[in-house]
């Protein structure tokens, strides 16, 4: 336990050795799971900035706002900070989907016991579907 952190009333993340956090983004009128992405602490201060949420990519090692390419973007509503403060509940409204393959959520596959997968959602809600949207 981290009496610092669990009972503080300032943000003090515990960002990892890369300087990330992980951020579980939810929509923020019904609740549902659409990602799960890394912000650091420009990433945060942009998206309260702008009101557009921001990441930072590890695969690309850059910042990027979502929707930049795709135009379906994370509106901002507000972030909730966990106990140890290593990890952010982005709660937002999306402009579209929020799945860089066209799907609402990034959350379609079902993993079952024998390693095999089943879509659990709707195809892609279009064909152009644009990497890291």
């Amino acid at each position: 336990m981290d009496e610092k952190r669990d009972n503080a009333d300032q943000f003090l993340p515990r960002f990892d050795a890369a300087g990330l956090v992980t951020a579980i983004v939810t929509d923020a009128d019904d609740g549902s799971l659409l990602m799960v992405a890394h912000m650091n602490q420009q990433a945060i201060d942009l998206s309260f900035e702008s009101g557009q949420v921001h990441f930072w990519s590890r695969s690309r090692q850059a910042m990027w706002r979502k929707g930049e390419t795709s135009g379906n973007g994370l509106t901002l509503v507000e972030m909730l900070v966990d106990c140890d403060q290593d990890a952010l509940l982005v709660r937002v409204r999306p402009a579209g989907p929020s799945c860089h393959t066209g799907r609402l959520s990034c959350f379609y596959r079902r993993l079952n016991a024998d390693g095999s997968l089943t879509f659990v959602d709707a195809p892609p809600c279009s064909d152009q579907a644009a990497p890291h949207s």
